[in-house]
């Protein structure tokens, strides 16, 4: 059964567990749209607008092990590996792990209890060479914050190397990706690593403030800086100036990288927070999304 969190400022659906069936992103806490109560300004789109196309993502949707996948590295073709948030896969050959491809799966177990302006989720890992957790991920509204906090406590024999980001797939009210969006970033922003000459030509720099030259007609990436500042309290913001709205997101961790990818409906910054956690240890970490007019 899908939720709805709601406090008259911010109301919230969130896909039961299951909804998306897919490999690669976290099935609990599955948030498929925002609604700022005031305006009825939306703020979530899907990955893509082509049914069967893309990984099935939509809203704001976490990730672990994009690019470190838990226990694949040592893994034989045929072996599983644990993924959080999701099951043990199975790995298929000897190629490097693509977090885009659909792996033979055995779901983890997800149990869900809501309190109020809450909802909990507890995910069991099943033991798997050696790895074990327990993912805890609490979602809860605070005025005009969404605010999702997660414990990781890693139950194996294994340390845990990974990293977790949010794959927020953004149109606010539904507008298109161009020149009516601005992406602010608390110091000065760059644009590195573009995946292509059209990101370098899309992209537009100035000061603490990304923007784009025209709407674009295909996927765009890069890595980015500008949210280093230690002394910021946000990472970044996305607003859509014609809408007169916005988004912020802010964080209890250091982040490890950014990035920003996008198509001609979607705008996505991801801030990856890098984990580790030995044996009988575990981790804590939060994510903050306000959402406001102006």
């Amino acid at each position: 059964m899908a939720h709805q969190l709601s406090n008259g400022i911010l109301t919230v659906d969130i896909a039961s567990p299951g909804d998306y069936s897919g490999t690669r992103f976290d099935w609990t806490g599955f948030i498929t749209q925002v609604t700022l109560e005031e305006g009825k300004h939306t703020f979530c789109v899907p990955e893509s607008l082509h049914p069967g196309q893309g990984s099935g993502g939509i809203g704001l949707c976490n990730e672990f092990g994009i690019s470190r996948a838990i226990g694949y590295a040592e893994a034989a073709a045929g072996e599983w590996f644990p993924k959080p948030g999701v099951g043990l896969l199975q790995k298929l050959d000897n190629t490097p792990y693509d977090f885009t491809a659909e792996y033979p799966l055995i779901p983890s177990e997800i149990t869900a209890g809501r309190s109020g302006h809450n909802i909990m989720y507890r995910v069991n890992s099943a033991e798997c060479r050696g790895y074990s957790f327990l993912l805890t991920k609490r979602i809860s509204l605070d005025g005009d914050r969404l605010i999702i906090d997660y414990t990781l406590e890693n139950t194996g024999s294994k340390p845990l190397h990974t990293e977790e980001y949010i794959h927020n797939f953004i149109g606010i009210n539904g507008a298109p990706a161009g020149e009516g969006y601005e992406l602010r970033l608390p110091g000065q922003a760059g644009v590195h690593e573009p995946e292509s000459p059209y990101t370098s030509g899309l992209l537009q720099v100035s000061g603490d403030r990304v923007r784009w030259n025209a709407q674009p007609d295909r996927p765009f990436y890069c890595r980015l800086s500008g949210w280093e500042p230690e002394a910021a309290d946000w990472y970044w913001e996305l607003v859509h100036r014609p809408g007169g709205a916005g988004v912020r997101e802010s964080g209890s961790f250091r982040p490890e990288r950014m990035a920003l990818w996008g198509e001609r409906h979607v705008i996505s910054p991801e801030v990856f927070a890098a984990i580790s956690i030995l044996p009988r240890h575990s981790k804590g970490w939060s994510r903050s999304y306000q959402f406001f007019t102006f």
